[in-house]
């Protein structure tokens, strides 16, 4: 019992990070944190041991930050103007076509199960602007819906998939750059 309560003690950094990245509130994120490791060790019995503990305890975060989110309003947010940049131009020709040819990633599933891309896609996540980092974790991670979005963050849904869009284009870059340049060949 004692190991299971210092195992999730010491994923709280982790998932206290995670819950800044989407709520982009001190107070609220570790409330979330709070509420799931108080969760974990109140029934500990919870977790069944069919995923990684980490897997479970953020999956329980996840229902956390949901719930803080629709929990508090929120202010009208704005594009920043490091969200309103021309990134795409230097990716695509006039005609929409990639500017360079794209290397071969491989297999993503398998490199999807290794620790170390995912620790890569977290830094690119947290290297996001603000505002794209929030969406995208928002739709991808929170698998929260469009409208759903969009009404918690006070943007049209041209304005989410702009976002979205630009997020992606990022993060594959970052990955690009951080992960399949260096491992496209070692798997």
């Amino acid at each position: 019992m004692q190991d299971f309560d210092r195992q999730v003690e010491r994923l709280r950094p982790q998932l206290l990070r995670f819950a800044r990245t989407q709520l982009r509130n001190d107070a609220w994120a570790e409330d979330a944190v709070s509420e799931t490791v108080l969760a974990a060790l109140e029934k500990p019995q919870a977790f069944a041991g069919q995923s990684q503990l980490k897997t479970w305890l953020v999956g329980v975060l996840k229902h956390k930050v949901v719930d803080q989110l629709r929990r508090h309003t929120r202010e009208a947010s704005i594009l920043s103007s490091e969200d309103g940049d021309n990134f795409d131009d230097a990716l695509f020709d006039e005609s929409g076509h990639w500017r360079e040819t794209q290397a071969d990633w491989g297999n993503p599933e398998q490199s999807c199960g290794q620790r170390q891309f995912i620790e890569v896609m977290d830094l690119c996540i947290e290297q996001l602007p603000a505002m794209q980092g929030r969406v995208f974790m928002m739709r991808e991670w929170l698998e929260l819906e469009t409208d759903e979005i969009c009404k918690e963050l006070q943007i049209t849904s041209t304005n989410l998939w702009v976002l979205l869009h630009r997020a992606r284009l990022r993060l594959r870059e970052c990955l690009q750059q951080r992960w399949f340049d260096g491992h496209a060949h070692a798997n």
